[in-house]
């Protein structure tokens, strides 16, 4: 497969929509919101090779219910011969109490074939706080317990109680450009997952943007042979909706 061939022509059909409704007025938001991406990456760590990455997001929001997808995959391939192989998902469903006080639910699976954790699925509920929402600076955090399943390389699985915490912070800087930063720290008695994520999104034309992102994945305990920490390095255009 020629990966810039597709590469080249997703973009188009991304682009297709921003000369198709370049209309000054603008409509009242409705309740769905969301971004497409596309673009290049770079891995480190269990694998290290040169993909392209995609991946979603969609919001709902209705009166005092937000609900969000989410979804990613990353690929590559070298000499014909598949050298990562990544997929994201997930959902969660809040539910204001108060301007800045939520409780939630969230499920998230993520499977790496070349990964020591070949596939985790978690379930939570939890408590979660605006701390800061101004027009510059939203900071939010998260506090919950649940359940995780956690399939390995060799064949075993293990089953836990886990705690998570979770800290999102967005910075506006300019109407054009924005800087974001999550963590999770997801705990249990087999293993803590921990995830860094930092972005740096700066708008090109429209409801086009380009991000630049890194991400950094942890697992506290893994088979011998494997490394504990992956990294992401990705540059990719999103076109927000």
């Amino acid at each position: 497969m020629n990966w810039r061939n597709v590469f080249v022509l997703s973009l188009l059909v991304f682009a297709m929509p921003l000369f198709a409704q370049e209309e000054e007025a603008a409509e009242e938001e409705g309740p769905w919101s969301g971004n497409v991406k596309l673009g290049y990456l770079a891995t480190t760590g269990n694998t290290e090779s040169s993909s392209l990455n995609s991946g979603f997001t969609i919001n709902y929001k209705l009166e005092l219910w937000e609900h969000m997808a989410t979804a990613a995959a990353i690929y590559s391939t070298e000499s014909k011969v598949t050298t990562a192989e990544a997929y994201d998902f997930g959902w969660k469903s809040a539910r204001n109490l108060t301007d800045r006080d939520f409780v939630y639910g969230r499920l998230d699976w993520r499977k790496d074939r070349f990964a020591s954790i070949e596939q985790q699925f978690s379930q939570t509920v939890g408590y979660g706080r605006r701390l800061i929402d101004t027009d510059k600076h939203q900071l939010n955090g998260e506090l919950g317990v649940g359940a995780r399943q956690s399939d390995l390389a060799d064949g075993t699985d293990e089953k836990d109680t886990i705690y998570t915490g979770r800290l999102t912070y967005n910075w506006n800087i300019s109407d054009t450009a924005s800087f974001g930063q999550a963590f999770l720290v997801e705990a249990g008695s087999s293993n803590t997952f921990t995830e860094s994520v930092t972005d740096l999104r700066a708008q090109l034309l429209g409801s086009l943007a380009l991000v630049a992102s890194y991400t950094i994945r942890n697992n506290s305990d893994v088979l011998p042979g494997s490394e504990k920490t992956d990294t992401r390095a990705a540059l990719s255009l999103e076109y927000g909706f």
